[in-house]
C-alpha cells in the first residue's frame, strides 16, 4: 500500500512565512525569547552523588534504616566536623596542645553550636590527670606535663581504649609513641536535618560552620585541616560552576573559529550565533519554568543543542548558497533551500528526540531529566534553525543588497575544485569497486566490535564526580579569572585512605522486617552469619557483625540480672535467647543499654538492622552479591542495603538504562524512519539504510570505552542513545539529500556525487565545530565529565565517517535491489567516473 503523503502544501506554507514575510517571523521568535528569558535563573542546582541514588529499592532500605533506627538515639539533629591533624609526631606535647586548643577555640565559639568535641589528645590529656574533665583543665594537664609522662599516658590510653587506636594513623608507635596524623571530632548541635543518605548532596548545613571552622583552626598553627560533608557538598556543587566557566569560553572560541571558516561571512556568522545562543536562552528558560534543577549531567546539554544547531545553521546556510550560485535570487533559493532542508531537518529532529528521550525510561531521576531536557531542547532548535534562521538570512540579504553590503564568502562548502571536494567521495569509490564485499565485511567487523563492546563495565563511584587532587598544568593558560579554585576534597580522601586504613573498608548492612518476637528468630539471625561469604570479615567462623544479638551478649556481660534472664531462656546456652523474647527486649530497652539496642531494633520489636564488617579490597559486586547472599539466609523479611549496595545498585541500574535506551532508541528510530520515508518519499527501505551507519557507529563507541576502559556511570550511561540521536543526523541529511537527487531514471553514481560534495561539504564543517566545540568538555574538572566530552566528540566523529565512507556503497546495493538492472545499467552507461565525470 502507498502510504506517500504530499507534504509540499505544508512546506509552502512555511516557506510563505519565511521568504514573504521574515520580519513577521523575527518578531515572534524574539518575544518568545523574552517569554522563556523568565524562567532563568528559577532552576536550583543538584549535585553530588545522593541525587542518583533516590529512585533505587536498596536507596529507599537504607532510608528507612536511618529514620527507624539513627533518629531514636538523638533528640536533635547533630553533624560532625573531622580535624585532620599531621605532622612529624602528632603526638608529641606541642601538637597535641595544638589540638586541645583547636577544640578548645571551635567549643567557645557559639556561631559553631558545638556540643561535643573527642580526640586522642583530650584522651590522653585526662590519662595524665584523670581529674580533668574540661578542655581547660585538660590543656593545663599536658602543659606541665613531661614528654616522658605523655609518652606514658599515650601507651595507657591505647591500652585501655582500643578504639583510640582508629583515630591514629597506621605509622602509630607505641614503643615510640608516635604517628604521623590523627583525627579529632567536633559534634555539632544544627536546626537543619543533615542527610544520612548514601552519597553526597549539593547543600550541607555543614557549609557555613566548617568554612568558620577552618579560619579558627587555622589559628592554632600547625597541621590542622578541617574536613566534613559540608566542604565536600561546597565542593561539588562549585565544581559544576567551574567546570562551566572553563568549558563555555573555550567551547565558544572554539566554535567561533570553526563558524567562521564555515559561513566566511560576518553576517551569516552573527545569525549563527544569535540562532545558537536562542537555543540555549529557551531550554534553560524551559528548565527554569518546569522545576527541573541543572546537575552536572545537564551540563551536557548546552553542547548536544550546539552540536544540533550548528549543523543545522550549516546545512541551511550551505545550501542557499548553492542556488544562489547557480544565479537564483535571495527568495528563490531561500524556498528551494527549505523545501529541502524543512523535511530533512524535521527527519533528524524526529530521530535526534527519540535518541535523545530514550533516557527518559531511566530509574534514576537525573537521566529522565537529562532525557527530556535534550529533546525539548532539540525541538526548540528545530524551530530556531528551521524558520527563524532563514528568515533571518533573507531580511539580512535583502537589506544588504539594498545597502551595497558586500558578500565575503558565498562559495558553498565541498566544491567540486576544493581540496574536500576531491576528498569527500571516498565512499563513492568504495562503492563503485565493491559495495557488497565491503558490506559484508562491514557485518562482520560490526558484529565483532558489538561483541567486544558488550563487555564494557559500568561503576557508579563519589570519586567520578570529584575534582582532580591537583589541578592540571594546562589550565594556567586561562585566564585567571577563569582558573577553577584549588579543590581540597580529593587530596583529603587520598589522605584518609591512604593513612587510617583500619582492614575494614565500610559495612554492609541488612534491614530485617517481620516479627522479632517469634521464637527462634535471634537464632536465625545469628545464624545468618555462619560461614560467611569471602568478602566479609571472619571471627571465628562467623561473620563480624553488630547487631541486636550482639547487644544482647554484651549487655549480658556487664549485668548478670539481665545475663540470668537470658540464661533461662536459651535452650542451647549459646548466648542467645530462644524464647520470651519480647521479655528480653523490655529489660534491654528499659536498662542503660536503651539508646545502643535502639540502633539496631526498632521499640515495636518489628524491624531490626545487622551490619557485617567487610574487606578492604572487595568489590562492589562482590560486597553486593554476598550481602544479598546472607540475607536470604534470613527467616523473615530481610532487604540488603548500605553504602556499598546502594552504589553497586545505581551502578546496576546505570547499565541496565543503557540497553533499554539503547533499544528503544534504534527501535524507535528504525520505524520513525521507516514510516516517514514512506509518507514523504514513498521509500520505506530508504529508512533502513539510514540505520546502517548508525549501528556502526554505536558498536565502534562501545568498542572505545572498553579499549580506553571507560565505563557506563551516570553520564555516558547515556552515550549510545545520544550516538544514535547524533549519529543519524549525519546520514539522515545525506539519505534525504540522496532521495531528492536520485530516481529510477537517475544515475545512482551522479545522485550521490552531488549529495556527497553539496551535504557533505556542510557536514565537515558541522563535524568539525561540534567534535571540537563538545570535545572541549575533556578540560572539564571532573573525571565524569571529560570522559563524556570524549566520548561524545569521538561518536561525532565516527558518525560523520560512517556517513561518508558506509552510506555510498549502502546506497549502491540499495538501488541495485530496488531497481534492479536498470540500475546497473545507467551506472554502466555513467563510465567510470559518472554522469559527470567528478569522480
Amino acid at each position: 500500500m502507498d502510504l506517500q503523503i504530499d507534504y509540499q502544501h505544508y512546506i509552502d506554507v512555511v516557506d510563505g512565512w519565511i521568504v514573504d514575510q521574515p520580519k513577521t517571523v523575527l518578531l515572534v521568535f524574539l518575544l518568545l525569547s523574552a517569554g522563556f528569558s523568565a524562567g532563568l535563573g528559577q532552576s536550583g542546582t543538584s549535585s553530588g552523588t545522593s541525587q542518583f541514588t533516590e529512585d533505587v529499592a536498596a536507596y529507599q532500605a537504607f532510608e528507612e534504616v536511618n529514620d527507624n533506627f539513627e533518629r531514636v538515639t538523638f533528640e536533635e539533629d547533630t553533624g560532625t566536623t573531622q580535624l585532620i591533624q599531621s605532622g612529624s609526631n602528632v603526638l608529641s606535647k606541642p601538637e597535641l596542645l595544638r589540638m586541645l586548643k583547636a577544640q578548645q577555640r571551635l567549643q567557645a565559639n557559639p556561631e559553631l553550636s558545638v556540643v561535643q568535641t573527642t580526640s586522642v589528645a583530650r584522651a590522653v590529656a585526662r590519662a595524665i590527670d584523670p581529674s580533668a574533665t574540661t578542655i581547660d583543665e585538660e590543656i593545663d594537664a599536658v602543659e606541665q606535663a613531661t614528654p616522658t609522662e605523655i609518652d606514658r599516658a599515650v601507651q595507657v590510653t591505647v591500652e585501655q581504649n582500643p578504639s583510640v587506636r582508629s583515630s591514629l594513623s597506621e605509622d602509630f608507635n607505641a614503643r615510640s609513641a608516635s604517628a604521623s596524623a590523627t583525627i579529632g571530632i567536633v559534634t555539632h548541635s544544627l536546626t537543619t536535618e543533615v542527610s544520612d543518605s548514601a552519597g553526597t548532596g549539593g547543600d550541607s548545613p555543614l557549609t557555613e560552620i566548617q568554612r568558620h571552622a577552618e579560619f579558627i583552626v587555622g589559628s592554632v598553627g600547625g597541621d590542622i585541616r578541617v574536613f566534613g560533608s559540608g566542604i565536600l557538598s561546597e565542593e561539588f556543587s562549585s565544581v559544576i560552576g567551574d567546570s562551566l566557566a572553563l568549558v563555555v569560553p573555550a567551547a565558544v572560541v572554539l566554535i567561533l573559529f570553526f563558524l567562521v571558516f564555515a559561513y566566511r561571512d560576518p553576517i551569516d556568522l552573527l545569525i549563527g550565533v544569535i540562532s545558537l545562543a536562542m537555543a540555549v536562552l529557551w531550554t534553560f528558560g524551559f528548565m527554569g519554568l518546569a522545576g527541573i534543577a541543572f546537575s552536572q549531567m545537564l551540563i551536557a546539554v548546552p553542547p548536544l543543542l550546539l552540536a544540533v544547531g550548528i549543523d543545522f545553521g550549516i546545512h541551511a546556510i550551505n545550501r542557499y548558497r548553492e542556488e544562489r550560485s547557480e544565479g537564483f535570487g535571495i527568495h528563490e533559493s531561500m524556498r528551494t533551500a527549505t523545501d529541502q532542508l524543512l523535511v530533512a531537518f524535521t527527519i533528524v529532529t524526529g530521530t535526534t528526540v527519540i535518541g535523545f528521550a530514550a533516557n527518559a525510561s531511566s530509574e534514576l531521576g537525573p537521566i529522565r531529566d537529562f532525557g527530556i531536557v535534550a529533546a525539548v531542547g532539540i525541538v526548540f532548535t528545530f524551530f530556531i534553525f528551521g524558520i527563524f534562521l532563514p528568515a533571518a538570512k533573507v531580511y539580512l540579504d535583502s537589506l544588504r543588497e539594498r545597502v551595497g553590503f558586500p558578500e565575503f564568502g558565498s562559495e558553498p562548502l565541498g566544491a567540486e575544485d576544493t581540496v574536500l571536494g576531491k576528498v569527500l567521495p571516498v565512499g563513492i569509490h568504495i562503492a563503485r569497486l565493491a559495495p557488497k564485499a565491503f558490506l559484508v565485511l562491514l557485518v562482520v567487523s560490526t558484529a565483532w566490535m558489538g561483541y567486544y563492546g558488550s563487555g564494557v563495565d559500568s561503576r557508579f563511584t563519589q570519586d567520578s564526580f570529584l575534582p582532580p587532587e591537583d589541578n592540571p598544568e594546562y589550565l594556567e593558560l586561562f585566564p585567571q579569572q577563569l582558573q577553577p579554585r584549588d579543590y581540597t576534597v580529593t587530596e583529603t580522601t587520598n589522605f584518609l585512605e591512604d593513612n587510617f586504613q583500619t582492614g575494614e573498608e565500610d559495612v554492609t548492612t541488612v534491614y530485617v522486617r517481620g516479627s522479632l518476637t517469634d521464637g527462634g528468630t535471634l537464632e536465625s539471625i545469628w545464624r545468618a552469619g555462619d560461614s560467611p561469604p569471602d568478602s566479609f570479615v571472619v571471627d571465628d567462623g562467623h561473620a563480624r557483625e553488630t547487631s541486636i544479638v550482639t547487644v544482647i551478649q554484651s549487655y549480658a556481660e556487664r549485668d548478670p540480672e539481665f545475663a540470668a534472664l537470658v540464661a533461662r531462656n536459651d535452650r542451647d546456652a549459646n548466648g542467645i535467647p530462644d524464647d520470651n523474647l519480647k521479655q528480653i527486649y523490655d529489660a534491654l530497652l528499659a536498662s542503660p543499654a536503651r539508646d545502643q539496642a535502639l540502633n539496631y531494633i526498632t521499640d515495636d520489636y518489628t524491624s531490626a538492622r545487622v551490619e557485617y564488617a567487610v574487606e578492604s579490597d572487595a568489590s562492589q559486586a562482590d560486597v553486593t552479591e554476598d550481602t544479598r547472599t546472607v540475607a536470604d539466609r534470613y527467616r523473615v523479611e530481610a532487604t540488603a542495603t548500605g553504602n556499598v549496595v546502594i552504589l553497586k545498585a545505581v551502578s546496576d541500574v546505570i547499565a541496565q538504562s543503557a540497553f533499554i535506551s539503547l533499544v528503544l532508541a534504534l527501535a524507535g528510530s528504525a520505524v520513525f524512519l521507516v514510516l516517514i520515508y514512506a509518507l514523504l518519499e514513498g521509500r520505506p527501505s530508504l529508512g533502513v539504510v539510514n540505520l546502517v551507519p548508525i549501528v556502526v557507529t554505536v558498536a565502534a563507541i562501545a568498542t572505545t570505552m572498553r579499549y580506553l576502559d571507560i565505563p557506563f556511570n551516570v553520564m555516558t550511561g547515556t552515550i549510545l542513545s545520544i550516538g544514535i540521536g547524533l549519529g543519524i543526523d549525519y546520514s539522515a541529511h545525506l539519505v534525504h539529500r540522496f532521495a531528492e537527487e536520485y530516481d529510477e531514471g537517475t544515475d545512482v553514481f551522479a545522485a550521490l556525487t552531488d549529495t556527497v560534495r553539496g551535504t557533505g561539504g556542510a557536514l565537515t564543517g558541522s563535524m568539525l565545530t561540534t567534535v571540537t566545540g563538545i570535545g572541549v568538555l575533556v578540560i572539564a574538572i571532573t573525571p565524569i565529565l571529560g570522559q563524556f566530552g570524549l566520548l561524545t566528540g569521538v561518536s561525532i566523529l565516527y558518525s560523520y565517517v560512517a556517513s561518508l565512507v558506509v552510506l555510498p556503497p549502502a546506497l549502491v546495493v540499495w538501488a541495485r535491489l530496488v531497481h534492479g538492472e536498470n540500475a546497473e545499467s545507467t551506472d554502466a552507461a555513467s563510465g567510470p567516473d559518472g554522469a559527470d565525470g567528478a569522480v
